[in-house]
């Protein structure tokens, strides 16, 4: 059986000279890679304690979804500004070349409810933050947070402390 890992499609020089991407499409159109990292998502988080799996858009949905299928849980998205129909909270966020908005219904955690945050990659953690500070503003507690991925050289890891981070798979560089 390959690796998770294998069925990552690493493309040089994209989207700039020196970088490596790291393509998780491939993951997703394999029958066995895509069963492979629900499996492993949802290894890490079997047993513990939790009410509500969050994922933001659009592989946080990807990957949130069919964990939260798995294990009895409701799913709850987190999406960009302007896309939620209901009232909303919204936290801001640094990107590399600019900030970004992200938004959860105000009612989609109760007070006290433990959540897992899944997502596909994790690179300087500023969304996942923001994911944080929206759950911890409605009266959630964050349990563990969990990836696919995890570029280790981008030190996402550093804006996460204080919560449980696992990686699927960890690449040393950016």
């Amino acid at each position: 059986m390959k690796k998770l890992e294998e069925y990552v499609t690493s493309i040089p020089d994209f989207p700039e000279p020196g970088i490596i991407f790291r393509d998780i499409t491939t993951i997703l159109q394999d029958g066995e890679g895509l069963h492979q990292a629900i499996d492993q998502l949802v290894g890490m988080v079997d047993g513990l304690d939790f009410d509500l799996v969050v994922g933001p858009e659009s592989r946080g949905f990807i990957f949130g979804v069919p964990v939260a299928y798995a294990l009895h849980k409701g799913f709850v998205p987190v999406r960009k500004k302007g896309k939620l129909p209901r009232e909303t909270i919204s936290a801001s966020y640094e990107l590399e070349y600019g900030s970004a908005e992200i938004e959860i219904h105000r009612d989609a955690i109760k007070p006290g409810q433990k959540v897992v945050i899944v997502d596909d990659l994790i690179a300087t953690g500023g969304t996942t933050e923001a994911i944080i500070q929206l759950v911890h503003q409605l009266g959630g507690e964050v349990v563990k947070v969990c990836f696919v991925m995890e570029l280790a050289g981008l030190n996402g890891r550093k804006r996460l402390e204080g919560y449980p981070v696992e990686s699927a798979i960890i690449y040393e560089g950016k």
